[in-house]
């Protein structure tokens, strides 16, 4: 079978550090080209646009869209119009009604759509979510704490609306979340925080349960320097389960059951060649709908503003 000929669309940190690595060391996908306004990548055909690239760029199968969400269900309309599998990164779009469409014309089309959710592709994830399926679960807490100057140097997107601010990396706890719980959950309050310059929050506190009355607290912060706080403590009738490093780790009581490199992205790629193979969809807005309903519920603070 010929590999998948990928474009990647949007060339910035995160398709650098991940994507590229993990399209080479993905047996069935190749690299094909990049559409980005500002960067390229030697020896590989490149275009400005998502556009330039489906009239004028090489055969492709599919498109790994790595833009800042408030552009992707416009290109993705664009790919599946031009008969391309489509990988989405997180989070999918800056809407959850805007994916509507683009299920039904993935569907129409029998071509891939991916809403992709890395952190759920952690080692100790599947582990967490098999031992916790056999337990009474008590409490669950999320402290969710990074340095956004780190992870998002100059990315002024996150700061607009639809740029999720720092629920962009509050989603990943919220994807791993809906995946090792055994019930769905949902936002009951939430506070959020934003500077007095931007129009997304820079921290935010939220309370979730499920319909048995589950309780699950949840803490995002954007101003964590020094050692950054990827945590998910879950209680439960045989002891404290905790997943840190964003999933890399599970210990039970202190004891380490799992621990593991990252592989996320690699995994993330093998699945779209496998969907891609049979035309089938993967296309889970959980995640994304917690954080519209942590906007719909929160009551909002203004903070000092932000300066990059």
């Amino acid at each position: 079978m010929s590999p998948l000929r990928v474009a990647i669309v949007g060339f910035g940190k995160i398709a650098r550090d991940q994507h590229v690595g993990a399209i080479a060391a993905t047996s069935g996908a190749t690299l094909a080209a990049v559409a980005s306004r500002n960067a390229s990548l030697p020896a590989l055909p490149h275009f400005a646009t998502i556009e330039e690239l489906l009239e004028k760029g090489p055969l492709i199968d599919a498109v790994s869209l790595c833009t800042p969400p408030q552009v992707r269900r416009a290109q993705a309309a664009a790919a599946l119009a031009a008969g391309k599998h489509v990988m989405l990164e997180k989070p999918p779009g800056t809407g959850v009604a805007e994916l509507d469409p683009l299920i039904a014309m993935a569907r129409d089309a029998k071509r891939t759509l991916f809403a992709t959710w890395h952190s759920r592709y952690a080692p100790a994830v599947e582990p967490a979510r098999e031992w916790l399926a056999a337990r009474r679960i008590k409490s669950v807490h999320i402290s969710w704490k990074e340095d956004v100057r780190v992870w998002h140097p100059g990315q002024t997107w996150i700061w607009q609306p639809g740029g999720l601010g720092v629920f962009d990396p509050g989603i990943n706890a919220l994807s791993i979340l809906t995946r090792i719980l055994p019930k769905p959950v949902f936002v009951t309050a939430a506070e959020l925080a934003f500077p007095a310059n931007c129009q997304a929050p820079i921290a935010a506190n939220l309370t979730l349960a499920d319909i048995s009355g589950l309780s699950i607290t949840a803490e995002f912060d954007f101003r964590q320097t020094g050692p950054q706080s990827w945590d998910i403590v879950v209680e439960t009738d045989q002891g404290r389960m905790a997943l840190s490093g964003g999933g890399r780790r599970m210990a039970v009581d202190g004891k380490a059951i799992e621990e593991a490199p990252d592989q996320e992205y690699r995994e993330l790629y093998r699945r779209f060649v496998a969907l891609a193979a049979s035309g089938a969809s993967d296309v889970d807005l959980a995640p994304l709908r917690l954080v519209a309903d942590a906007f719909l519920l929160g009551k909002r603070t203004i903070v000092e503003p932000f300066m990059d």
